[in-house]
């Protein structure tokens, strides 16, 4: 049986559903028989393979870089699991929505800067009105909740996604089913 690729990505969040993915400890390398990781921050890798198995994806989308990413990760995915409360539904990201990306930004470079008072325009990507999850701009398969979701929900989601096995986990959402 050849193994499926895995890919895992970050978008607008706190990297904290990662570290809930590493802290499945050894049960990582049982996965590791199914498995193999081509994408991640956690990898070297820098371009996102032309067919991905199985696609983790942490954060909300934020920026014109994140919604193209997306839509990329999309077309070049089978499965894309939306992981932590900031893929599924936005979360602390978009806090930002009532404020706006101008106020957040003059806030951040202009008011509490005391050298260089300026607006970033090449390392900050150009932010989008409102920060949205990722389901309202690509097809979702699986939702993982949870800020984070535990090492024992992604254990079992991946588990069951990798045999095959239905999803049983409480809370846990398959889109469409």
């Amino acid at each position: 049986m050849s193994k499926l690729k895995l890919a895992t990505v970050w978008l607008d969040g706190c990297s904290g559903c990662h570290m809930s993915f590493l802290d499945m400890d050894e049960r990582l390398i049982e996965l590791a028989e199914f498995v193999d990781v081509v994408y991640s921050p956690i990898v070297d890798a820098k371009e996102f393979p032309d067919e991905v198995d199985i696609v983790l994806v942490e954060g909300a989308v934020a920026s014109v870089d994140d919604e193209k990413k997306i839509k990329k990760i999309r077309a070049h995915s089978k499965t894309l699991v939306a992981m932590g409360d900031c893929a599924v539904a936005g979360n602390v990201p978009s806090m930002r929505n009532p404020i706006g990306p101008d106020a957040i930004l003059e806030r951040a470079y202009i008011e509490n800067a005391t050298v260089q008072q300026q607006i970033p325009c090449v390392v900050v990507p150009k932010l989008l009105k409102v920060v949205r999850p990722i389901h309202e701009f690509v097809n979702v398969d699986v939702f993982l909740p949870g800020c984070p979701p535990s090492a024992d929900t992604f254990y079992a989601a991946l588990t069951a996604l990798v045999t095959g096995e239905p999803l049983d986990i409480p809370a846990l959402t398959r889109f469409g089913a």
